[in-house]
């Protein structure tokens, strides 16, 4: 190596960059082809890819020919965001050239950055049917096929490349196996990567991943060790805390996972599905007040949260709180929410309140489109049953009991009216 060149080298460790960036402007002054190529190389790795592009333009006016110059001059480019640049430079490359399948790499990866996706693929093809068993090339298409979105065509290549992974600066093809196999739905087979490829340094959406697929098939003590790692290694990570509390809510864990909500919305004080996560659990464990608190928050952030509405709505009649259930679908209402549903809940506040005269009109009004649900023609039969319209009634009941023959005491109704 160039005295020049070491001597810059050590400056650069030693952190005295003026001494390091004086010199290496003497070393390519006075240095020959190869050494000019070097300080090239030391500047782009000081980011300073101006003075590097400066270098490699000057040596391509000597060495037209050369591969290795236009790959590396489409580097630079790329990192001077000139990649219509960078694509005019790799055109440049021969296919006789031996950087010829590295330029259709960086092709591959500049067209899908424009989203030109089958170019992209076509030259990633070409560059296999050149070297059809090239490592760099094989796992050039998993990624290509695993970033698209195409998770069964990325596995195949994914596996040929596992075996020489230490080829690839350390890539865990395991992981990556892993993540295309739970992306397409094949959740036990991506278990077995995740177990074969996983550590305590994997990144944090390798262990998002594992305790996501774990989760998908019921293997909830993994799946709860796995997201608690996320959020050992980034707590603001909202998006595990979701799952989090579903799958210690699955393990009879009620409060951990009712932890789990609350931490979750503290971080995230508008992830609406923690509002109604928490609000579900909470009402089905028996805090009545703390799930009504929830579901009020949720619909303070957001109306149109048609989950949160209807949860709090059926709280509200199932306590017979219709004063607060006909305030709280005036207010949804207002706020432009219209739906079957809220119309039924609001029938039903005014008939238990006696506010309307029109009450059989406000059933007839939704029967069309609630005419499926078992629940509604019941109510709807126990309204036209009450106000005199016994024929009427007894054909909604037979209409409810049809959809849900398991409504034992709706039969006997029917029986005793029918044979009165």
């Amino acid at each position: 190596m160039n005295i020049g060149l070491k001597k810059s080298l050590q400056f650069i460790e030693e952190g005295k960059m003026e001494e390091a960036l004086a010199l290496l402007q003497q070393v390519n002054a006075t240095g020959d082809h190869e050494t000019k190529y070097s300080v090239a190389e030391i500047y782009y790795e000081l980011g300073l890819v101006d003075l590097a592009k400066a270098i490699i333009e000057e040596l391509l006016l000597l060495y037209p020919d050369e591969g290795e110059l236009y790959t590396f001059m489409a580097e630079l480019l790329i990192d001077l965001d000139e990649e219509d640049e960078a694509i005019e430079i790799l055109l440049e490359i021969k296919e006789s050239d031996p950087v010829f399948v590295q330029g259709q790499l960086l092709l591959a990866d500049l067209y899908q950055l424009q989203g030109l996706d089958e170019v992209a693929e076509q030259k990633l093809l070409s560059a296999e049917a050149l070297v059809p068993d090239e490592p760099v090339v094989l796992f050039g298409l998993g990624e290509f096929y695993l970033f698209r979105g195409d998770y069964l065509k990325s596995i195949p290549y994914y596996k040929r490349v596992l075996p020489f992974q230490e080829e690839l600066d350390g890539t865990n093809i395991a992981l990556r196996l892993a993540e295309a196999y739970s992306a397409s739905g094949a959740f036990e087979e991506a278990l077995t990567f995740y177990e074969k490829g996983i550590s305590d340094d994997s990144p944090i959406d390798a262990h998002f991943g594992y305790g996501y697929t774990a989760f998908q098939i019921g293997e909830y003590t993994t799946a709860i060790a796995h997201f608690e790692k996320v959020i050992d290694m980034d707590e603001s990570y909202s998006s595990v805390y979701s799952y989090l509390g579903e799958a210690y809510e699955e393990e009879g864990k009620i409060y951990e996972a009712l932890q789990i909500f609350k931490k979750g919305i503290e971080i995230d004080e508008f992830n609406e599905a923690l509002y109604v996560q928490g609000a579900r659990v909470s009402l089905n464990n028996g805090y009545i007040d703390e799930g009504e608190s929830y579901l009020r928050k949720v619909l303070a952030i957001n109306p149109s949260n048609f989950e949160g509405a209807k949860m709090l709505a059926s709280l509200l009649k199932k306590e017979e709180r219709f004063e607060d259930l006909q305030e709280l679908i005036n207010f949804l209402k207002e706020q432009g929410e219209e739906d079957p549903l809220f119309d039924w809940f609001l029938a039903t506040a005014k008939r238990n309140l006696d506010d309307d005269p029109n009450v059989i009109e406000n059933y007839e009004e939704i029967f069309e489109q609630l005419s499926y649900d078992s629940d509604f023609l019941e109510e709807f039969g126990q309204v036209l049953l009450e106000n005199g319209f016994l024929k009427k009634a007894i054909n909604i009941f037979e209409m409810a009991l049809k959809l849900d023959p398991s409504k034992d005491e709706l039969k006997q109704l029917l029986f005793e009216l029918e044979n009165d």
